[in-house]
């Protein structure tokens, strides 16, 4: 069904579901995008087509792949920690690099998901709230999601699940991808989309498998949110893109002519996709202060959160003084990342 009428004003409710942290982090802007991965995990999930991460004389490799940063900074809690603290964060949201997404053979990778979870329980614990955790879970099974999903809900200082914005071909407007979604919800999950690098053979060179793929990869999936009428559906669903949004602010005048023009765009949702953008959450890895200005026309301010994609090499170096210097405060960064936690305000948190 397709509503006509004034575009309602974009609010941002309060969650109305808190996870098990009870806002027990340390005070400041949290960054909700980093990576973390135990060494026992670097071989990767089972059919993982990547020949897995391995440790050279200290650097870290996928495969033959020089990542160009120390393994401790994947790896290693204490080293995060001391990096967090050096970036001038309050907390960092750490979660599985996008290598280790269980995808390739999903229905042989609970052991390796079960184990990354703990393992990721036990580590964000032993940081006196500097750490929070984002868990992995299998997508192609609504049964098995739910187990670990109820798991993860249940574990101090986890405050959601990270996933990639494909799967097989689809992503989270239709099949066990929105389910799972709409569990998270369930659950009062937080949910990061974080893009795969998935292989096209025009992408073979430049890096332009990161430089184009990542970004068209989550704009995908915001496409799908919006359109796909995903939260019409799950109104209480926190979910955040990466790398701000990939292309989604550029294309959202484009998705709205084609939503008011075509019956084929507006079957799914039944308000404007410039509605739904702004109760979707964006970190803020632009590389560009015109593209964060752009990013922050069109999400609401309570939906922009800092990201810094530690430790890859296309991080964002100072992600505070990035923001604080193109005119975001830091005390809104800090609540913004508090509520896409679903966590208390500061001031009560303890």
């Amino acid at each position: 069904m397709t509503r006509t009428g004034p575009v309602r004003e974009r609010r941002s409710p309060e969650p109305t579901k808190e996870n098990n942290m009870n806002g027990d982090i340390r005070a400041g802007v949290i960054d909700v995008h980093a990576h973390w991965l135990p060494r026992d995990l670097l071989a990767l999930p089972p059919g993982n087509p990547l020949g897995g991460m391995n440790d050279r004389d200290g650097e870290l490799f996928l495969g033959d792949i020089p990542l160009s940063f120390p393994t401790a900074a994947m790896t290693d809690v204490d080293t995060i920690v001391a990096d967090t603290l050096k970036a001038g964060l309050g907390a960092r949201v750490i979660s599985a690099p996008p290598f280790a997404f269980p995808v390739h053979a999903p229905a042989e990778a609970d052991d390796y998901i079960t184990a990354y979870n703990e393992q990721l329980a036990d580590a964000v614990s032993r940081t006196d709230g500097t750490l929070v955790g984002l868990g992995l879970v299998r997508l192609d099974d609504v049964a098995a999601a739910r187990r670990e999903l109820t798991r993860l809900a249940a574990a101090e200082g986890i405050a959601g699940v990270a996933v990639p914005p494909v799967v097989d071909g689809r992503s989270y407007d239709r099949g066990v991808p929105r389910e799972v979604l709409g569990v998270a919800a369930e659950l009062g999950l937080s949910v990061l989309v974080h893009p795969m690098q998935l292989p096209r053979a025009e992408w073979d060179h430049h890096y332009l498998v990161n430089l184009i793929g990542n970004p068209v990869e989550t704009t995908t999936a915001v496409a799908g949110v919006l359109l796909g009428g995903v939260l019409e559906e799950l109104p209480d669903l926190r979910i955040c893109f990466v790398h701000g949004g990939g292309c989604a602010p550029s294309l959202l005048g484009r998705w709205g002519h084609g939503w008011r023009s075509r019956d084929d765009v507006r079957r799914g949702s039944t308000r404007p996709p410039a509605e739904s953008f702004g109760l979707l959450y964006f970190d803020t890895i632009t590389h560009d202060p015109e593209v964060l200005r752009l990013l922050r026309a069109h999400a609401s301010p309570d939906r922009i959160v800092c990201g810094s994609d530690y430790p890859f090499d296309m991080a964002q170096p100072d992600p505070v003084g990035f923001l604080l210097g193109h005119g975001i405060d830091a005390a809104v960064l800090e609540a913004n990342g508090r509520r896409f936690l679903g966590m208390k305000p500061a001031h009560t948190a303890r």
